[in-house]
């Protein structure tokens, strides 16, 4: 069979203990575009029928940086000029997470696998990617594991390998990139998986640099050794499919392995759990209103699933002074990253769009803004009072970061009467270094005290640690 010019010949197919069939192609240097084009095919045949076994791609690409859906150009450290003349391509695609590099030396594998048929969720997925760039790496004798944070394959606070996957139809496609012998140069040149705040100058490494062997492998022969032999032991251990579900249904691929420990098949979601979302003209008023006079919204910068319900009702929540954040909460789907200076016009926008939508209850919450002098109070300040003057009659409801403690600055925002003072102390303080890093808890009861004699609430997230037990009668806020 020939799929986008590539023959897949019948004789690579490798059989596991159940008899299931993969199809392992192992390519060499090959350019990104091109294994892009082939994954695609491959997924088309596998969705049509037309490709009855998954496939594994194992193959190094030529250099190249990759763009996922969450990736930025603001991640590049050097210029594209720059790259242009290193002949170092940049590519935007579909799969998740941020910026990587690509090279000869790392090895790259991509699974065209039907998800569905496998019984495997995509977290269940993903972790079993990791499970066998870890045990690979233990094969050559390096410790690695994963990040409670980060996705990949870690070894230290180096990164060994990389995750970014895609699903259409159910069938999965882009995979995993592990660090064999690859020049690390090229990293130096971005921030890595857009990792820039949350771990600076996050370090690469791999499998040669921390190998304790006499000799290192390279990446055609890490293909046939630990966790990518051929399951026949003849080149490395005997190895099971990390692919099958948890009961064992389908076992067979080449050249991977299991979890250890099998668990119960996960049970579905309940039908009350699943919410249709809703469809009209209403909600695409509202999205084209927002876009049209440069505003942003919590809704859509942090991701919130209720945003479909809300933005059908004819609501939203005003996200102000730009779509990034001086913090980088681990909740929190907001960015972090460059910040340039408020827009001296958008308390003015906020109270048009409201005018717009005919608003008679307006939220307004805001990215933290450290770097500035008041953390953003006088631009909170400007946007009641805009309101206020453009809707007299409604009400102003301000959810406000902890200003750094700054005293002059809440009473900034408390001189301009909001209706509604909000600050979310999110999480119980034993959490603040790990959920919400930059902030301190004792600041935020504070914050919220300071607004005492207006209606205020101090949120915090249930199923961060917030059990009766330890939030019980520690809540400064009056509540409403």
């Amino acid at each position: 069979m020939t799929v986008r010019g590539v023959r897949v010949p019948p004789s690579t197919p490798a059989a596991g203990r159940s008899g299931k069939t993969w199809l392992c192609v192992e390519l060499p240097v090959t350019d990104y575009r091109e294994a892009w084009d082939l994954q695609t095919g491959l997924v088309a045949a596998r969705n049509s029928g037309v490709l009855a076994s998954d496939v594994l791609l194992l193959l190094e690409h030529a250099p190249v940086f990759t763009l996922g859906r969450r990736g930025g150009l603001e991640n590049l450290t050097v210029s594209e000029e720059f790259l242009k003349e290193a002949g170092v391509p940049v590519v935007h695609v579909e799969r998740g997470g941020n910026i990587t590099y690509h090279g000869p030396g790392q090895l790259v594998g991509y699974p065209i696998l039907d998800l569905h048929a496998s019984g495997l969720t995509v977290s269940d997925y993903v972790e079993r990617l990791e499970e066998i760039m870890i045990r690979t790496a233990a094969h050559w004798g390096v410790a690695a594991g994963r990040n409670p944070i980060n996705r990949g394959v870690w070894v230290g606070n180096s990164k060994l390998g990389s995750i970014g996957v895609a699903i259409r139809h159910g069938i999965s496609f882009h995979g995993f990139a592990f660090n064999v012998s690859l020049s690390l140069e090229p990293f130096g040149w971005i921030n890595p998986c857009g990792l820039r705040g949350i771990l600076h100058d996050v370090p690469r490494t791999g499998i040669v640099g921390e190998t304790a062997r006499g000799r290192s492998p390279g990446p055609d022969e890490t293909r046939h050794r630990g966790g990518f032999s051929d399951g026949t032991g003849a080149r490395g251990p005997r190895v099971a499919d990390p692919f099958s579900d948890r009961t064992g249904r389908r076992r067979g691929v080449r050249s991977v392995m299991t979890l250890p420990g099998e668990k119960e098949p996960r049970e579905h979601k309940p039908r009350w759990l699943r919410r249709k979302l809703p469809s009209g003209p209403v909600y695409e008023q509202v999205r084209s209103l927002i876009e049209s006079v440069d505003l942003h919204t919590v809704c859509r910068e942090a991701r919130c699933p209720n945003q479909w319900e809300c933005f059908s009702c004819k609501t939203a929540t005003f996200l102000i002074m730009g779509p990034r954040c001086t913090r980088n909460c681990r909740f929190c789907a907001v960015e972090h990253g460059p910040l340039g200076s408020p827009d001296p016009e958008e308390p003015a926008r906020v109270a048009e769009a409201a005018a717009t939508l005919g608003l008679r209850y307006i939220v307004v919450t805001s990215v933290t803004r450290d770097d500035l002098a008041d953390g953003g109070a006088s631009f909170f300040a400007e946007t009641i009072r805009a309101v206020r003057r453009k809707i007299p009659e409604a009400l102003v409801e301000v959810l406000i970061p902890d200003f750094q403690g700054d005293a002059e600055a809440l009473r900034t925002v408390l001189t301009a009467r909001p209706d509604v003072l909000n600050h979310n102390l999110e999480t119980v303080p034993r959490l603040y270094p790990t959920v919400r890093p930059g902030a301190v808890y004792e600041r935020s009861p504070g914050t919220s005290r300071e607004g005492r004699g207006l209606r205020s609430r101090g949120p915090r997230q249930i199923g961060a640690d917030a059990r009766p037990r330890r939030i019980r009668g520690r809540d400064p806020c009056d509540a409403s």
